[in-house]
């Protein structure tokens, strides 16, 4: 395979600019909430080496055409698929959840590469059927049967967060697309009809989530313990923050799960409003550049890629803020490309490596 030096020089900077900056801010939170978690650097210098390795999947990513990689979709599906059953019954069960395959010292959750390939698989999908117009429900059935089995797979484990983020991935890319009144309708209809019968499909724990929302205060020391200590975190930064190494309620160890689902509360605590206000700022930009990219990308294909990718970081942020304010439940969805865990920033930095292909070919006239 010979390597196009058109694609150097296409490199898009910008958007490696972005992830770099928000990878960076990501490393310095997670050194401070890893200090106060283990009395020590390792995670921190973990994460490190994750997104080294990440870095190298991302250039073997974009150094081969998307097209090529996509031809193989429904063989990646299969094997994410795979991946899910192993994980049902040999997975690896910590803090009641089986989410894990260990293997040779190493963790890896198959869910997080789900989020990636339901994009791939749904891009394909659209692009080899043509479904560039108002989709009706007949076009959605097969789509949607990629999406449900998976989806079902991820809730057993349970990890309704991540199952949630698929199915509003398919949702998005089916908007994005287009869908005719009707069929909008009937699928809004149906969904709303099955509502009340998903709050049965819940474990007791996630209903518990739900309700602690509404009334956190209720139950301070159990449901509620999270939200609170978060939102304490949150608002004690004021408008420039503690400090680095300087925030109580991480420093203290009030704040459970500060380096992964929580470690946006760090950052506030530590750079108060201003930080806050700069992350967001990085972060609405790597989402409004990945518009770019999919809007000016040379093919069906490229464009319907790029969507799903840049929503998936969309809403992936949406929710982790939205959760550790208080706004939303807490159904354990990381903050990307900050929160510590191999497998979630690995599967982004290959994802970062399709925006990356898809922006750099733009230029390049397809064979």
């Amino acid at each position: 395979m010979r390597f196009d030096r058109r694609l150097f020089i296409n490199f898009d900077w910008t958007l490696f600019l972005l992830l770099f900056l928000i990878l960076f801010a990501g490393l310095v939170n997670l050194y401070s909430a890893g200090f106060a978690f283990t009395q020590d650097t390792s995670l921190c210098f973990k994460q490190c080496r994750w997104i080294v390795f990440g870095l190298f999947c991302m250039v073997l990513t974009f150094s081969v055409d998307y097209r090529i990689i996509i031809r193989h979709g429904y063989f990646i599906y299969g094997i994410a698929i795979f991946l899910l059953l192993v994980v049902l019954f040999y997975g690896y069960m910590t803090h009641g959840s089986r989410r894990w395959i260990l293997f040779a010292g190493f963790s890896f959750q198959p869910s997080e590469l789900m989020k990636l390939v339901i994009i791939l698989i749904l891009a394909k999908y659209f692009d080899e059927n043509k479904l560039n117009r108002s989709l009706q429900l007949k076009d959605l059935l097969y789509p949607t049967l990629l999406t449900i089995i998976p989806f079902f797979l991820i809730l057993q484990q349970p990890d309704l967060g991540t199952a949630l983020i698929v199915l509003i991935i398919f949702v998005s890319m089916v908007l994005f697309i287009g869908i005719n009144w009707k069929s909008l309708s009937i699928a809004c209809m149906t969904g709303m009809a099955m509502l009340p019968l998903s709050w049965f499909i819940l474990k007791d724990y996630q209903k518990e989530r739900i309700l602690t929302l509404f009334a956190p205060e209720k139950d301070p020391l159990g449901s509620g313990y999270h939200i609170i200590q978060s939102m304490i975190a949150i608002g004690s930064g004021g408008w420039w923050g503690k400090g680095f190494l300087k925030g109580t309620q991480t420093h203290l160890r009030f704040l459970p799960e500060q380096q992964t689902d929580f470690v946006f509360s760090v950052f506030a605590e530590e750079w108060g409003f201003i930080g806050i206000l700069i992350l967001m700022i990085l972060f609405f930009s790597l989402i409004a550049w990945g518009l770019k990219i999919c809007l000016h990308s040379k093919d069906y294909l490229g464009t319907l890629i790029a969507f799903g990718i840049t929503m998936l970081i969309a809403w992936s942020v949406l929710v982790n803020v939205g959760m550790v304010i208080g706004l939303l439940p807490v159904v354990g969805i990381p903050l990307p490309f900050m929160s510590y865990g191999g497998s979630s920033m690995v599967v982004l930095l290959i994802a970062m490596g399709f925006m990356l292909n898809i922006s750099m070919r733009r230029f390049i006239l397809h064979s």
